[in-house]
């Protein structure tokens, strides 16, 4: 069996092992009889999985009790409105950090339902960096302050937390969700997509401080409500459950790696790898301010839009795909996401050193 090298953004590339194991138990998971994409929500062995998935979670990444894990539907983006829905409410004011695509849908959206104060913005240098903020810049009346932690498209990453003081703090980690430790406690909720290092498509995951639930608007849609969610243990209605499974797999791939610093560890080294391939590179450039560089998407250009489409097309036969660019911004974009292979990496140079020195 030949597999390639994805390098997509998302959905991406699983664990091989996960991927065989979830393989090997389809038919029949632990002696059901049944697949989990078959079995009731309400059963015995899949409310096994999703409290064994949590528990996971609440291990791996140190999360406190005081905080619930919910594991929800909709994309990342239906927080976006969930969000104000829920927490801007005493005040009716957020501040937003926009670095990028998705901070910048977030903060529209949340116009909607409030003054939304847009406090910095990267966008007059294409978001290829991280503002410098202190808490001075915060409005202290403010219900909360959001923020994306890692931008997907433009390869960036906050290099700090920012300080806020008391205001509750709300970050959008789907990219960098498992990729590294994070302090759950500097912040009041988390949440991400499943699909960049946690599950297939169709996963929401939101870990949210418990005083943060039970004051949503009137208006809220039952399903938006966290506190609804929350009471019924993810399980209002019938939740993602394969992806839950498969969550839980992932989960349990970490736990053996060594945890999150040896997941981040490895990470690091691949991206590195990247990083000093480009920056002695005559063709290929990574633009990004390099304090502010991802560890998971790392875009890259040569400056040539043709000799950006051959190299795409070449790639891409030599089985490195999806190295494309976002749409808005074009070029390549290699994602190293947990399961990225170093030896993916080490090839993907390799081929590029022989592409410039084919083409310069």
């Amino acid at each position: 069996m030949a597999r390639v090298y994805n390098f997509s953004a998302g959905p991406s590339m699983l664990p091989l092992s996960v991927l065989e194991k979830a393989r090997d138990q389809m038919l029949d998971y632990e002696g059901s009889g049944q697949s989990v994409c078959e079995m009731s929500h309400r059963s015995k062995v899949f409310d096994k999985i999703i409290k064994d998935a949590e528990a996971l979670f609440r291990e791996i990444m140190n999360i406190p009790d005081n905080y619930k894990v919910l594991f929800l539907q909709g994309g990342a983006s239906t927080q976006f409105a969930a969000i104000p829905l829920n927490f801007m409410n005493k005040n009716r004011k957020a501040d937003f950090i926009v670095t990028g695509v998705w901070g910048k849908k977030a903060f529209q959206e949340a116009q909607k339902y409030g003054a939304a104060r847009k406090v910095a913005s990267s966008e007059d240098k294409v978001y290829s960096y991280i503002p410098k903020l202190t808490r001075a810049d915060f409005d202290p009346e403010a219900d909360y302050v959001y923020y994306c932690m890692n931008n997907t498209i433009y390869g960036t990453k906050f290099p700090y937390i920012p300080d806020v003081g008391d205001i509750p703090l709300i970050a959008d980690i789907s990219s960098c969700f498992l990729s590294e430790p994070i302090d759950v406690t500097k912040f009041a909720m988390l949440y991400g997509g499943a699909q960049k290092n946690i599950a297939p498509a169709g996963l929401t995951v939101c870990i949210i401080r418990e005083d943060m639930l039970g004051n949503a608007r009137d208006i809220t849609p039952t399903m938006l409500n966290y506190k609804t969610m929350a009471d019924a243990d993810s399980l209002y209605n019938t939740p993602p459950c394969f992806t839950i499974y498969m969550c839980k797999l992932v989960l349990e791939w970490i736990k053996e790696q060594g945890g999150l610093e040896a997941v981040k560890a490895n990470n690091v080294k691949k991206a590195q790898l990247l990083y000093d391939y480009f920056d002695s590179s005559r063709m290929f450039k990574n633009i990004v301010n390099k304090e502010d560089r991802s560890l998971m998407n790392i875009p890259f250009v040569t400056g040539d839009e043709e000799l950006d489409k051959k190299f795409i097309k070449e790639s891409t036969e030599a089985g490195f795909i999806n190295l494309k660019g976002h749409r808005t911004t074009g070029g390549m974009r290699a994602s190293v996401y947990n399961a990225m292979p170093i030896e993916g990496v080490e090839k993907l140079i390799e081929f590029m050193k022989a592409f410039e020195a084919a083409n310069s």
